[in-house]
């Protein structure tokens, strides 16, 4: 099981890497997240959530600072505005 997700780190990390260096790199984000995230915990139990931007950008810090999530601040900038924008809801007013 460890071979297969340290499979698709490798595959995204290809992906990610193949992208042109202009400084404004096309990053497949649901390939990032899924390969990210997915190393730790299935993708679905994220992606059964709807929250803010706000509450995304919280729990994608979690990942990263807490539990050590493989995920730099670019990455995780790419994988919170992912979230936000596919698994978001309204912040209350």
């Amino acid at each position: 099981m460890r071979t297969l997700f340290a499979c698709m780190i490798g595959i995204a990390l290809l992906i990610v890497s193949a992208a042109p260096a202009t400084g404004q790199e096309k990053v497949d984000a649901k390939a990032l997240f899924e390969a990210k995230c997915g190393t730790c915990h299935k993708t679905d139990k994220a992606t059964s959530k709807k929250k803010t931007p706000k509450e995304w950008q919280a729990t994608v810090a979690r990942m990263k600072d807490v539990r050590k999530a493989p995920v730099n601040d670019e990455e995780a900038a790419i994988i919170t505005k992912y979230l936000s924008e596919h698994y978001g809801k309204e912040a209350k007013k």
